[in-house]
């Protein structure tokens, strides 16, 4: 099956099975490897893309629901060779320790951060729930996202 869709700004094509989750389709077919496999059921957020700016779990969506839709990965975020203020951030204030989750947590603050331009603390936290970090105890990550907020607000 044939399957067209944006990825990253670029419209791309793709001859798999409309089954196929969107992670493996991500990482085997486009080389996105920013894009992670956790846990596989959609409980540790690693595989958090962007699916028409809303946050989705690579690992549980089927590639062919994406047919005509937006998908947005972290190496879809920095621009001409700059970082996104979200990426500045978690390198500014050491949010990412191992770096394994921080693709999916970093896609998860950018759709937080798109549907609320400036949360409170709890409103972070709650917009990172469905990610989890082995690696910190949350609160530079929750610091890096209220900075990119700050950030992103001023232009």
């Amino acid at each position: 099956m044939r399957i067209e869709f944006i990825l990253n700004d670029q419209p791309v094509s793709v001859e798999c099975s409309g089954s196929e989750t969107l992670l493996s389709v991500l990482r085997e077919h486009f080389g996105l490897l920013g894009v992670k496999e956790g846990c596989g059921v959609g409980e540790c957020g690693a595989c958090t893309v962007l699916v028409d700016e809303r946050a989705v779990n690579a690992c549980l969506m089927a590639v062919g629901k994406v047919r005509g839709r937006r998908v947005l990965t972290i190496e879809g975020l920095a621009k001409e060779g700059k970082l996104h203020p979200i990426q500045e951030a978690f390198v500014d204030f050491s949010a990412v320790q191992c770096g394994f989750c921080t693709p999916g947590m970093i896609m998860a603050a950018f759709a937080l951060l798109k549907e609320n331009p400036a949360p409170s603390r709890q409103e972070v936290i709650e917009g990172l729930a469905g990610n989890l970090c082995r690696c910190t105890g949350y609160h530079d990550i929750i610091r890096a996202v209220q900075k990119a907020a700050a950030q992103l607000r001023k232009g």
